[in-house]
């Protein structure tokens, strides 16, 4: 059984416990290989804000283009974030935002280790 502090230990919180639940039934190597691939189309929260300052600032929508969600990403880019109301609900949302992202990736990835 492999641990996830010793594959990812850059995770935190939620995502943490997340991922140990998803490697838990996996075998050494594949959840290496989870690791590996995961490590490597996550999105880091700090990233998310980072982004969403520069939105705020500069051009609004950049973290919902890093999340996949290209709707949503030229909604904001053409209202300015929603009148800059929705870029501060990501501010304050960032977290959410980049975890909800990876959860999905880690589901992708999950499956793709367990095909191979």
């Amino acid at each position: 059984m492999a641990s996830v502090l010793k594959l990812l230990p850059e995770l935190q919180g939620q995502e943490m416990s997340y991922i140990q639940d998803l490697i838990k039934p996996m075998a050494d190597d594949e959840a290496q290989l989870f690791a590996n691939i995961y490590r490597t189309r996550r999105r880091d929260p700090q990233l998310i804000l980072i982004t969403t300052i520069l939105g705020f600032f500069i051009i609004a929508g950049v973290q919902r283009f890093l999340v996949n969600q290209i709707g949503m990403g030229l909604l904001y880019l053409f209202t300015g974030g929603l009148c800059l109301i929705g870029t501060i609900v990501d501010l304050v949302n960032y977290q959410t935002l980049a975890f909800d992202y990876n959860r999905k990736i880690a589901d992708e990835v999950s499956l793709m280790t367990k095909n191979s």
